[in-house]
């Protein structure tokens, strides 16, 4: 989520120099039997709406969008994934775990 930055040279004038970025390193995302999500209802800071977070996933960014598209089209919600959690809209809570539970993902 942050942005690239130069490490070293703020300027150079040559102009074949190419800077050399401080990149984190992705993460390795865990096989399904190996990850332990955390399922729970939120209603705090949402203008009394509840969402349903699923948190705990350890992997890159792409697979959680993935895993966010999958539960939101089996519970026929909207919702988002940022901050390495799911919102899901809606007391979701039985029907992400189910598809959780069957994808092979451990549930606390």
């Amino acid at each position: 989520m942050s942005k690239k930055r130069p490490v070293g040279v703020v300027y150079s004038t040559n102009p074949d120099y190419e800077y050399q970025y401080d990149e984190e390193p992705e993460a390795e995302t865990l096989a399904p039997e190996r990850q332990r999500l955390s399922v729970r209802i939120d209603r705090h800071h949402r203008g009394g709406k509840t969402v349903t977070l699923v948190t705990g996933f350890v992997g890159s960014e792409d697979d959680l969008q993935d895993l966010c598209r999958e539960l939101k089209g089996k519970c026929g919600v909207g919702g988002a994934a940022k901050d390495g959690e799911i919102i899901i809209q809606g007391d979701q809570q039985e029907k992400v775990r189910s598809v959780l539970g069957a994808m092979g993902f451990r549930l606390r």
